[in-house]
């Protein structure tokens, strides 16, 4: 078959050159803990790696993301022995940082593997959409501003994320994608939120007849159970055997931090603390208490616990409660109908619902979001209307992580160009549904795409030249509340479209 033009690689070599321009460019608190962590798990043996805590930025990733880093700290020996002092604080000499910025692309091929799978896998037409599919997400500017800039390794794991889903897309893959995600859960906690539609889908066509449901095939139950027991046995057992998975388990989940993180994630919780901010200066007129301990609580997250003036407190269990009860809904039509776009629906409602209700969740875990759906945002142009306002608001969120004045223009250049380009590829190569579209829901992605530049404007520049440096949380708060409304619409549009189809 005739390859199509421009190829991923293609693409990945003309990125690579952009990414090393920015070698230089503005670095984040993460590209520190990333160094810390090489200096810890090179310098002390695996059974102080979670006890380490010379510096505030401990190790608390799952241990095969340890491993990663032990890997990596091989290679840094040979470059700046320097940064694998583990009481070298803050070190970042320009080998150190030429470093740790090219592991970062390097094992970003394991991204590059993944979406080249996901293209050989689809077949006529599709191909192309994949093909673009595939692309848009190589070059997307979450990627390029969370990994590239700001500094982290999620091009890696989502390479990982991604190939777990594409493994699943054919019967025989499906033991092998339950093996490759109990990696991934091993490497980085976070995608626990998707592992729902994981257990929904190799349960329904794995472990179930697919004549009935009432008729369990037990040999592969035992294949998928002793393998995952298997992996997480070679990541846990060691630490197992010392005793110290409660001081893991403390690392990995630290439900003494607030609700919000310190930068508003665009969710629902978003939401609810602009309402408890507006109400705070109309409640007096409506008769409402309003706790004054909590009025200056506007940078919830940063430690302790969240704090409203007005409305209810929110707690952990009603966080769980909430993102349990969403994920259980897409879940009930994927145990039905299992088929691969229901299962990459499925993870997608999954990444939606923990990062709408989720307890102290990261902007960056949008991506969680993005990335599944844009493997299925060009099955049908219904598909494609409930992506938009995603794309759009998802990216937007992420631009408060980048705060410098160099950063602006690459920031704001390229999230346009890539919103301006792929946008308009997918609308033409989305092929048209068989059921109606959404008018009212069009129409409201037309409105909320072009209020985005004038955000983008007035909390970037605008505001500062009118107010200095008072009001600082104002354009955070704009913009995550902006960035919410487009994130919960795109959720209700795409929860409609996937009972719909």
């Amino acid at each position: 078959m005739t390859e199509i033009y421009p190829t991923i690689a293609q693409c990945a070599i003309v990125a690579t050159a952009f990414k090393i321009l920015l070698f230089p460019a503005y670095k984040s608190t993460d590209f520190e803990v990333h160094r810390n962590w090489l200096a810890i798990t090179n310098s002390l043996s695996p059974w102080e790696w979670y006890y380490e805590k010379t510096s505030e930025w401990t190790l608390d990733y799952p241990p095969f993301f340890a491993y990663f880093e032990w890997a990596l700290s091989q290679a840094a020996k040979l470059v700046d022995p320097a940064m694998l002092r583990v009481d070298n604080l803050g070190y970042d000499s320009w080998q150190t940082v030429y470093f740790q910025r090219f592991t970062v692309i390097a094992t970003e091929l394991m991204l590059l593997f993944a979406l080249q799978l996901f293209v050989e896998s689809s077949h006529g037409v599709t191909k192309r959409a994949a093909q673009a599919a595939a692309i848009s997400i190589f070059l997307s500017p979450g990627l390029l501003f969370i990994d590239h800039i700001h500094f982290q390794y999620n091009g890696a794991m989502y390479g990982v994320l991604t190939l777990s889903l594409v493994l699943a897309r054919y019967k025989s893959g499906l033991l092998a994608s339950g093996f490759v995600f109990a990696a991934l859960l091993c490497m980085k906690h976070i995608y626990l939120y998707l592992a729902p539609a994981y257990f929904v889908y190799l349960l329904r066509t794995y472990c179930l007849s697919p004549k009935s449901i009432f008729q369990i095939q037990f040999f592969n139950c035992l294949k998928l159970a002793s393998g995952i027991l298997g992996i997480f046995g070679v990541a846990f057992g060691p630490f197992a055997t010392k005793n110290q998975i409660p001081q893991i388990l403390s690392r990995l989940f630290p439900f003494s931090r607030g609700l919000c993180h310190a930068y508003w994630a665009p969710n629902v919780w978003a939401m609810y603390s602009f309402v408890d901010r507006v109400l705070i200066f109309i409640a007096p007129r409506l008769g409402l208490p309003v706790r004054m301990e909590a009025v200056n609580s506007v940078t919830r997250g940063l430690v302790g616990d969240t704090a409203f003036a007005v409305l209810p407190e929110v707690t952990p269990k009603m966080c769980l409660a909430l993102t349990l009860l969403f994920q259980a809904i897409p879940l009930v039509k994927l145990f039905l109908r299992p088929n691969w776009d229901a299962f990459v629906g499925a993870v997608t409602l999954c990444g939606y619902s923990s990062f709408l209700f989720g307890w102290h969740v990261h902007e960056k875990a949008i991506l969680l979001v993005i990335i599944p759906f844009s493997l299925i945002a060009l099955k049908d142009r219904r598909h494609l209307s409930a992506f938009r306002p995603l794309a759009v608001s998802g990216h937007v969120s992420l631009f408060p992580l980048l705060f410098t004045p160099a950063e602006f223009p690459v920031k704001t250049v390229y999230t346009i160009f890539w919103l301006v380009l792929f946008l308009m590829v997918f609308d033409r190569m989305a092929p048209a549904s068989n059921r109606p579209r959404f008018f009212l829901f069009d129409r409201f992605t037309i409105l909320y795409i072009s209020v985005s530049i004038p955000l983008i404007v007035y909390c970037s520049l605008v505001h500062q030249i009118v107010f200095g440096k008072n009001y600082e949380f104002l354009p955070l708060m704009f913009m995550s509340s902006y960035s919410a409304i487009g994130v919960v619409g795109s959720w209700i549009g795409f929860m409609v479209v996937y009972f719909a189809s």
